[in-house]
C-alpha cells in the first residue's frame, strides 16, 4: 500500500509553523509497511486543496490530510473533500453534543461558528476528538481511502494512534515490526559503506539508515504472519549488523544519547560534573531533561569568562594566558578543576568559539575543544565544526556525551 501525506494550512506554507505532523505520519506509516511516496503542503484555498486531493487520490490508495478542520471560514479541508467526492455534509449529533459539552465544561462562550465543525461527509466514520473540538473522519471511496485530521498535534497525534491506526491496521495482512539501532561515534556514509552488502541484498527484513545530529540510526522492519517471527528474523539482522559494527550501538529502544549514559551511570553508582563555556549549558539542559538524573548529575558550571574559569574550575592564570581560553590546556584543567571541585565518579568541559565572530586565522569559528575526565584519566578532543552559531553549540553537545559514552559504556 501506498500513502500521501496532505498538510493543508497557509500558515505552514508561510513558515510560521513547522509541519511537524508529517515527520511523525510519515513514521508511523512506514512502522506499519506503507509507504509515503508523496507529502504536500497547500494553503487555504478551494481550487489549490482540491486539485492536489484529486492529484493524490490519482496516484496513492491512502490519503492522510491534517489541518483544516476548524470553524472559521478559511477551514475548508471537509467541504472541499466533500464537494471532491460529491457527498452532502451531514450534522453529527454526537459531534455536535462534544462540541457545545467542551465549551460548558471549560465555562467558555461557544460562538455559533463552532458547530461548523459537527458538520461530516455522509457515509464518513468519524474520529472522536478528546483533546479538542473538530473531529476527523475517514471516507473509503472504491479506490481510495481518505483520513483527515486535526492541524494541531496535540489533536492529531491521538487521533491518529486511538482511531486511525485499528483501521489501517484491518487493511494490512500479517504483521508489521520495526527496531532501531542507535549508534554514535560514526557517519551515515561510513555505516552505509559498512553495510553495503547487507542493504544491497535486503529483502525481509529491509534496513533503512537515517542520520541524526551526530548519530546514525538504522531501522530494522520485517513483516511475516506472527510477531514471534518477525523478532527472529530483526534479531538474525541486528547480529550481522553488530558483527560489524556493534562498538558504535549505544541502544536499540528509544531511549536518547542522554538517557542511556543516565542510565548507565545511574547502575554503575557513577556520578557527573559538567562545565560549559561556549555551549552555555545546553549540554546541561539535556542530561537534566532525563529521567532519574538526579542520581547522576550533581553539579554544572557556564563558565563563559576567563575569570570565572579560574574562579570556579582552577584554571591557571598562566595557562589562560599562555594558551588561551580556547585551548587544550585550558579544557583539560576545567575537567580536572570539576573532578576536584565536585568530587563527581566522571567530569566533562567544553570551551570554543560558537561565531560568528571571534575567529582567527590561528582559531577559526567552530573550534572547540571538548574534555572528559574519568577514573583518574582526562581525555581531550579537538574539534573543528561547521555551521552557524546553534549549530556549532550543538554538535559540541552531541560529540561531549560520545565522548563520555565511550568512556564508561
Amino acid at each position: 500500500m501506498t500513502a500521501e501525506i496532505i498538510a493543508i494550512g497557509t500558515e505552514l506554507l508561510l513558515g510560521d509553523i513547522l509541519n511537524t505532523n508529517a515527520r511523525y505520519l510519515s513514521r508511523q506509516l512506514a512502522d506499519m509497511g506503507i509507504s509515503v511516496y508523496y507529502q504536500s503542503v497547500v494553503g487555504d484555498n478551494v481550487d489549490r486543496l482540491q486539485e492536489t486531493i484529486e492529484n493524490a487520490m490519482n496516484r496513492t490508495s491512502i490519503i492522510i490530510t491534517t489541518g483544516g478542520l476548524g470553524p472559521t471560514t478559511d477551514d475548508l479541508s471537509k467541504e472541499t473533500i466533500a464537494q471532491v467526492l460529491d457527498l452532502p455534509l451531514i450534522e453529527h449529533e454526537e459531534s455536535k453534543k462534544r462540541i457545545i459539552d467542551f465549551f460548558k465544561q471549560r465555562d467558555i462562550p461557544m460562538a455559533e461558528n463552532n458547530l461548523k465543525q459537527a458538520y461530516i461527509p455522509e457515509g464518513a466514520i468519524v474520529l472522536e476528538n478528546d483533546n479538542g473540538t473538530a473531529p476527523g473522519f475517514i471516507v473509503k471511496t472504491k479506490n481510495n481511502i481518505i483520513i483527515v485530521l486535526p492541524g494541531p498535534p496535540s489533536e492529531m497525534v491521538p487521533m491518529f494512534e486511538n482511531g486511525v491506526k485499528k483501521e489501517l491496521k484491518k487493511l494490512n495482512e500479517g504483521v508489521i515490526f520495526s527496531r532501531t539501532l542507535k549508534l554514535c561515534g560514526i557517519g551515515e556514509s561510513t555505516v552505509a559503506n559498512i553495510l553495503q552488502d547487507l542493504i544491497d541484498n535486503q529483502t525481509n527484513p529491509t534496513i533503512a539508515p537515517y542520520a541524526k545530529d551526530g548519530e546514525v540510526h538504522l531501522r530494522i522492519t520485517a513483516k511475516t504472519n506472527e510477531e514471534s517471527e518477525a523478532i527472529k528474523l530483526i534479531d538474525a539482522i541486528e547480529q550481522k549488523v553488530a558483527d560489524h559494527i556493534g562498538e558504535y550501538i549505544y541502544t536499540t529502544d528509544e531511549k536518547t544519547l542522554e538517557e542511556t549514559i543516565v542510565h548507565i551511570m545511574k547502575n554503575k553508582n557513577l556520578t557527573l560534573s559538567v562545565a560549559e563555556s561556549c555551549t552555555g549549558g545546553l549540554l546541561s539542559g539535556r542530561i537534566i531533561n532525563c529521567s532519574g538524573v538526579s542520581d547522576v548529575y550533581k553539579e554544572g558550571f557556564i563558565t563563559y569568562s576567563n575569570e570565572a574559569k579560574m574562579k570556579y574550575l582552577g584554571v591557571r592564570k598562566d595557562t589562560l594566558e599562555e594558551f588561551g581560553a580556547v585551548s587544550e590546556e585550558t579544557a583539560r584543567e576545567m575537567a580536572e578543576g570539576l573532578i576536584d571541585k565536585c568530587n563527581t565518579s566522571a567530569s566533562i568541559s567544553i570551551t570554543g568559539i560558537a561565531g560568528p565572530t571571534g575567529g582567527t586565522e590561528e582559531k577559526p569559528i567552530g573550534l572547540v575543544y571538548i574534555g572528559v575526565s574519568y577514573k583518574g584519566v582526562t581525555t581531550v578532543k579537538k574539534c573543528n565544526f561547521y555551521g552557524n552559531r546553534q549549530k556549532i553549540r550543538t554538535r559540541a553537545v552531541v560529540e561531549s556525551l560520545i565522548m563520555l559514552w565511550n568512556k564508561i559504556k
